[in-house]
């Protein structure tokens, strides 16, 4: 999918600068307790979660299950809201040098339609994780610091 809309007209005005975003992150779980993980295509700086920007006028729940199509062609359900998540941990710097703090909105869920695959250009990779191998994991920054504070690490 790349930038929204609503954003791309927000970075005409402000360039670069640190823009506040409310997002969703979106933790798959299987049924032998095993988190799915992915690679970003264009700042891979190591796993990290699936989940975008909420767009105007659309709940988190919604932009979870809308993200979780986009990104990996599977239909999921949600099972819990796990936190809200903000701060510095969760500012990231893409390497076209813009930067955005993100809110974001944790969701686990199962997946209950469609085999998950890297589908809109947005994932190079993505694979399940058993808990115990989460630790040794290169992680994003943003990544590490969400599954610790939803207690996955």
């Amino acid at each position: 999918m790349g930038i929204a809309a609503h954003i791309a007209r927000l970075r005409a005005v402000v360039g670069h600068e640190l823009l506040l975003l409310p997002s969703v992150s979106v933790l798959p779980v299987d049924e032998d307790g095993r988190l799915l993980l992915v690679r970003h295509a264009g700042h891979d700086d190591g796993w990290g979660v699936l989940g975008g920007a909420i767009e105007p006028g659309e709940s988190p729940a919604a932009a979870a299950v809308r993200e979780a199509r986009e990104e990996i062609g599977a239909d999921i359900r949600l099972t819990r809201l796990l936190d809200t998540l903000g701060g510095p941990d969760y500012e990231v710097t893409y390497p076209n040098g813009d930067r955005a703090a993100y809110i974001t909105t944790v969701y686990e869920a199962h997946i209950t339609q469609g085999s998950p695959t890297p589908t809109d250009g947005e994932l190079t990779e993505l694979a399940w994780f058993p808990p115990q191998d989460l630790p040794a994991l290169p992680l994003s920054n943003f990544a590490r610091a969400l599954l610790q504070a939803t207690h996955h690490l």
